[in-house]
């Protein structure tokens, strides 16, 4: 195993606390490089959506990166206390990982797919311009999600309802709400600003379809500044939504390995 990958295996296995100290730790030393490596417009969308992501408040994040800057020629003066004792135990840890390795431990955490080392390993800082791992990626993956199940129970309509996670089972929604014999199937989508486009996928659209009035696109508003969220049940028939079809050619590259006679 490369070893640079192996001394990073302590941070993988952070719980979401740990994190969100580390992730403070990394807006603290870095600032608009940390900013960049995920396209955040500002802190306080990274707040946001890191917070959301993570299942800690927004401001916990700020907190953790005030906490640091006493330690750092930023130009923001931060706390003038001590340290925590859990931030001071992950300042020690981690005060010495490079930029690429708190970038690679953070985009593991955060990500749905499996990250390779050597993909974020690289002598450029520039990783705002690959949208693999960009804030609109993470807005429309973990950060919203964990803000649908946050609020959730604070909706009156689903007060009551037991929540299953699909997300990863690739059917079309990403939650399913159960009470009794009554069925939701939530479809979360999440935006920068407080107005735009959505996106849904072939295979939402066709379940959107089958289950209308069952079915619940759930979109959560404006991570730059105060996330807010609507929800639209049946969406394809709402007259508040109005969707577009659009279609695209992709080409995909793969290889043929030949088994050879020995």
């Amino acid at each position: 195993m490369n070893k640079d990958f192996d001394n990073l295996l302590p941070f993988l296995s952070y719980n979401n606390r740990e994190l969100a100290i580390l992730i403070g730790l990394f807006l603290s030393r870095f600032n608009q490089d940390a900013l960049d490596a995920f396209d955040f417009s500002g802190y306080h969308q990274a707040y946001n959506i890191l917070g959301y992501a993570l299942n800690v408040r927004p401001k916990s994040i700020n907190n953790y990166r005030d906490e640091f800057d006493p330690y750092y020629p930023n130009g923001r003066k931060g706390w003038s206390r001590d340290m925590s004792a859990h931030s001071k135990i992950v300042f020690d840890l981690a005060k010495d990982l490079t930029f690429e390795q708190f970038v690679f431990i953070i985009k593991a955490r955060l990500s749905h797919t499996e990250i390779d080392w050597a993909d974020i390993k690289q002598p450029s800082r520039h990783y705002g311009d690959s949208k693999e791992f960009s804030a609109e990626r993470l807005i429309t993956g973990k950060a919203a999600e964990e803000y649908f199940v946050q609020k959730c129970p604070t909706i009156e309509l689903f007060n009551g309802f037991h929540i299953t996670n699909t997300t990863d089972l690739g059917c079309g929604f990403d939650f399913k709400l159960s009470k009794g014999m009554e069925r939701y199937y939530v479809e979360v989508k999440g935006m920068n600003t407080r107005t735009g486009n959505i996106l849904m996928t072939e295979k939402e659209h066709r379940v959107a379809e089958e289950l209308t009035d069952r079915y619940c696109l759930f979109v959560v508003r404006d991570f730059r500044q105060t996330p807010f969220h609507d929800y639209y049940f049946d969406p394809l028939h709402s007259d508040r939504l109005l969707f577009e079809k659009h279609e695209r050619q992709v080409v995909q590259t793969t290889f043929t390995g030949k088994l050879l006679t020995p």
